[in-house]
C-alpha cells in the first residue's frame, strides 16, 4: 500500500503543476491532461489487483468449500484408502469398527458425496415407464406429458428415457396388456396413473417382488406402497370447491353436478373423491341447496351435449351455477355462449386453453388449477434421485390448489422447473 500512497502523491505534484499554468490550454496539454488521469487511474487499478491477488487473507476460501478427499478421510480415520471407498460405496468386507471410524470422519469432516459426478462416470442408460390414459388434444394428461419431456431435456446428461404407454380408461384387459408390455422390457423406474385397486394391485405386486420403483400419479392409493405420489388432495380440493363454489352461490335453490359417465362410472378415482369433499362441505354447510346431477356419455358429440343441455336448463330454469369435477367445463361454457346465456356460470378444473377462453367470456365462474406440468416433471425427477442417485425421495406430495378467476387468468403461470 506505501507504493500506492508514492504513487497518487506523484499524481497529485503534476496535477498542481498543471493547474498553475495560466496558458491557454493548447491541444497539446488538453491531450497530456486527459492521459495524465488515465494514468493515475490504471496504476490504481494495477496495485490493487495486485494487492488483493497476493493477499492470502483476501484469497482464502471458505472450509466448507476445500474439496475432501479419500485419501484425507483415511488419514482422519486412521484406516487405508480401500476401507473408505468400500465405506463410500456400501461394499462388504469391512469390519464394524473400521466402518465406524470412517463414518465418524465423514460426519466430522462433513463430506458430501458428488452423487452427480458418480451417476455421470456410471454411465448407464436408465428406461423409465409412463403407464397413463388415452386422452384428447388440450387435456390434463397432454400438461402432464409436457413435464415428462421437461425432466427428459433437463437430466438428457444422465441417459434418462421416458417411454408413455397408453391405456383404454375402465378396461382393466386394456390396462393389464399395457403393463404386461411394460414389464417385458424390464423398465428401472415406473409411473402409474392406477386403474381400480384390484386390477392395480396385481400390477404393483409383480412390482414390489421385482423391485421396481414406481410412483404414482393422479390418484393415491397408500395400501399399494409407492415410492412416491404426486398430485391433489381430492377431497380437500372437491371442498374448497364448493366453498369457492358458494361465494357467488349461496342463495341458489339448486345447483347442477355435471357428469361424464363411462359404464355408470366417472372417468377418474380423483372425480370421485372430489365429489366426496365438494358433497362434504354442501352438506354440513348449505344443506337447503338441492345438488342436480347432469350425467352425459364420455364421449358424446357437440350435438349430443347440446340437446341434452338445452333439455335440462329448459326443465330447471331457475338453476344458474353449474360445478364439474374434471377438465370438461367448457362443454357446457361454450354451449352457453352460443346460445348467449348470460345468467349462468360454471365452474370447473384445469388450465385448458377452452377453459381459459370460457373464463375470459364469462360463462364459467372460476378454475381450479392442479399443475400437471409439475406432476410430470417431478415424477421423472423422483425416480431419478431414487434409482440413479439414490437419495431419499418424499413419499407424498400434494399439488397445490389454485383457483383462477376472469381477473388473474391471464397471468397464470404453470409452474417451470
Amino acid at each position: 500500500m506505501q507504493n500506492n500512497k508514492n504513487f497518487i502523491r506523484q499524481a497529485h505534484v503534476k496535477q498542481k503543476i498543471f493547474n498553475r499554468s495560466n496558458k491557454v490550454a493548447s491541444e497539446e496539454w488538453i491531450f497530456q491532461y486527459f492521459y495524465l488521469n488515465l494514468h493515475v487511474i490504471c496504476g490504481l487499478a494495477h496495485h490493487c489487483t495486485n494487492h488483493i491477488i497476493t493477499n492470502p487473507k483476501r484469497n482464502a476460501q471458505p472450509l466448507g468449500m476445500e474439496k475432501i478427499r479419500i485419501k484425507d478421510i483415511a488419514e482422519r480415520a486412521g484406516v487405508s484408502v480401500g476401507t473408505v471407498d468400500r465405506v463410500l460405496h456400501n461394499r462388504p468386507n469391512v469390519s464394524a469398527p473400521a466402518r465406524e471410524k470412517v463414518e465418524k470422519a465423514l460426519k466430522e469432516m462433513e463430506y458430501q458425496p458428488n452423487v452427480y459426478a458418480s451417476a455421470l462416470a456410471y454411465n448407464k442408460t436408465y428406461v423409465f415407464y409412463a403407464l397413463i390414459p388415452q386422452h384428447e388434444s388440450e387435456a390434463y394428461w397432454e400438461e402432464i406429458e409436457q413435464g415428462v419431456q421437461k425432466a427428459i431435456e433437463v437430466r438428457r446428461d444422465f441417459n434418462i428415457n421416458v417411454k408413455i404407454m397408453y391405456y383404454e380408461r375402465f378396461n382393466n384387459n386394456s390396462f393389464i396388456d399395457c403393463y404386461t408390455q411394460c414389464l417385458a422390457s424390464n423398465p428401472n423406474g415406473i409411473i402409474i396413473v392406477p386403474q381400480d385397486i384390484e386390477t392395480t394391485k396385481q400390477f404393483t405386486d409383480i412390482l414390489h417382488e421385482q423391485q421396481i420403483p414406481f410412483v404414482m400419479l393422479d390418484s393415491y392409493m397408500p395400501d399399494l406402497k409407492p415410492l412416491s405420489f404426486f398430485g391433489q388432495d381430492s377431497f380437500c380440493s372437491g371442498y374448497f370447491a364448493a366453498k369457492m363454489l358458494m361465494l357467488i352461490a349461496s342463495n341458489e335453490k339448486e345447483i347442477m353436478l355435471f357428469k361424464q359417465m363411462k359404464d355408470g362410472k366417472v372417468t377418474s378415482k380423483q372425480q370421485v373423491n372430489r365429489e366426496v369433499g365438494f358433497r362434504h362441505y354442501m352438506h354440513d354447510h348449505f344443506p337447503q341447496i338441492k345438488i342436480t346431477e347432469l350425467c352425459v356419455p364420455f364421449k358424446g358429440t357437440r350435438s349430443e351435449y347440446d340437446a341434452i343441455l338445452k333439455e335440462f336448463f329448459e326443465q330447471h330454469p331457475d338453476t344458474h351455477h353449474c360445478i364439474t369435477l374434471n377438465s370438461k367445463a367448457h362443454i357446457v361454457g361454450e354451449f352457453l355462449l352460443r346460445n348467449n346465456m348470460r345468467d349462468i356460470q360454471i365452474m370447473g378444473y384445469d388450465m385448458v386453453a377452452k377453459n381459459a377462453e370460457c373464463l375470459r367470456q364469462g360463462s364459467m365462474s372460476f378454475i381450479i388449477a392442479q399443475h400437471g406440468y409439475q406432476q410430470g416433471y417431478s415424477c421423472v425427477d423422483t425416480l431419478f434421485k431414487a434409482i440413479v442417485l439414490k437419495k431419499k425421495v418424499q413419499p407424498v406430495n400434494y399439488m397445490p390448489i389454485e383457483l383462477l378467476t376472469k381477473e388473474n387468468v391471464d397471468f397464470y403461470r404453470r409452474t417451470q422447473l
